[in-house]
């Protein structure tokens, strides 16, 4: 899972080679339900049904305060920047996204 801006693109070849593949493809809408418990356009990276590698890119933590997904359609979350950085400890901060 990539957190980044929501204007921001993750360069396939950048990500690729972040996380030495050769090959990448998206999630099928049922395997993102299968393994984080949420549908897309809702997916949060809190309280996951599978421990899943998470990648934040540098730039959304730029701000202060960052929003994501809940876990509902049509409903974020707005934390403090050390608040999201302690709930995910072990997150991996990268340099990553483009500008669209």
């Amino acid at each position: 899972m990539v957190l980044a801006g929501g204007g921001a693109q993750i360069p396939w070849q950048k990500l690729r080679k972040h996380l030495a593949q050769n090959r990448l493809t998206l999630a099928s809408e049922d395997g993102v339900l299968r393994i984080t418990g949420y549908t897309i356009g809702s997916v949060s990276p809190f309280g996951l049904r599978q421990h899943v590698r998470i990648l934040i890119d540098r730039r959304v933590l730029a701000q202060e305060q960052i929003s994501g997904g809940s876990g509902r359609v049509n409903t974020g979350i707005v934390m403090r920047r050390r608040d999201l950085l302690r709930a995910l400890r072990g997150a991996e901060i990268v340099d990553l996204a483009q500008a669209a």
